[in-house]
């Protein structure tokens, strides 16, 4: 019970940071139709900005300060560099975000160096939220639950109860439209892909000190987002909430079972011989392969349901 437990809250927190990660991926590729390459790199330079902000003016000032700087930067991106390729179609559009990826690895190389830097938890949030069957689980987890939460109701009473939310979206389907009653699309596009941008910094600050901060840390959580976005339906906000919970919690599960797939098989009922896929394979431990977890759902995914748990449409 104690395993279960924790295991679900922690798959819960890390599944809550996922989709504040995806939910900015989300929002640009289903309101602009751009699968955003160098998404990941805008949560590692958020996680940066709030190291050097949290040095200089506090863990609190940097919450808010490093995402404004993140959506800064992709609002320019695309007025000045996207918005000049949007015509000639998705490769261009792809390649471009690509390339941002590497720039933008180097250039925190070049500023912050090749190694972790020291951003720590804020000291008021570095400690215990509750102890329960005798292990204790971690305030700042909690916080990061509470900021995913909030996030994600924000957005969606942005999107459904505002009249820029209501822009936002007929901005999509009917540009022409829009523009004919007044509205400057070009402008919403931009500050569609500077929110998304900005909410990838935001998972930077509260990931970043979570986890680590290094220059790795956009290529370990990259592939992942494009798992959840793919896996909770192309441009659906309610099913990448969905598919990061499911990927958090089952990834944080397979890591902390210490069966062997061989044990699991029998524990399952079924027969295994040492000519099935090879013996070698059945000997591997659940938490060894807990890394290509998300990745078996996305292949199971794309078998059985190619547009997503909550996807409208396929491929």
């Amino acid at each position: 019970m104690e395993f279960f437990t924790i295991s679900l809250l922690n798959g819960l927190s890390y599944g809550l940071l996922l989709f504040m990660l995806s939910s900015g991926l989300t929002l640009i590729f289903s309101m602009m139709g751009v699968l955003n390459f160098a998404h990941a790199s805008f949560y590692m330079l958020g996680a940066y900005l709030a190291f050097s902000t949290t040095e200089l003016i506090g863990f609190w000032p940097a919450l808010l300060v490093a995402p404004l700087l993140v959506g800064l930067l992709g609002a320019g991106f695309e007025k000045y560099c996207l918005r000049r390729v949007h015509k000639f179609g998705h490769v261009p559009e792809l390649l471009i975000t690509f390339g941002l990826s590497y720039i933008i690895v180097e250039l925190v190389q070049l500023v912050w160096g090749r190694s972790s830097v020291d951003y720590r938890v804020p000291a008021v949030l570095d400690g215990p939220l509750f102890t329960l069957f005798g292990t204790q689980f971690p305030m700042y987890r909690g916080f990061m639950m509470l900021v995913a939460v909030f996030m994600l109701i924000v957005i969606w009473l942005l999107l459904t109860r505002t009249r820029i939310g209501l822009v936002i979206q007929a901005a999509l389907t009917h540009p022409e439209t829009v523009e004919a009653l007044g509205h400057n699309v070009p402008r919403v596009f931009m500050l569609v892909f500077g929110g998304g941008a900005a909410l990838a910094g935001l998972a930077g600050v509260i990931g970043g000190n979570a986890f680590v901060t290094e220059p790795g840390m956009a290529a370990t959580v990259g592939s992942v987002i494009f798992v959840v976005v793919v896996v909770g339906g192309m441009g659906s906000l309610p099913g990448a909430f969905v598919a990061s919970l499911l990927i958090g919690v089952i990834q944080t599960f397979a890591v902390g079972i210490d069966f062997s797939l061989l044990g699991a098989a029998s524990v399952a009922g079924v027969d295994v011989t040492p000519q099935t896929f090879g013996y070698a394979l059945w000997k591997l431990k659940i938490s060894q392969i807990a890394p290509i977890m998300p990745y078996l759902f996305l292949v199971l995914i794309l078998i059985f349901r190619p547009k997503g748990l909550m996807g409208t449409r396929e491929g």
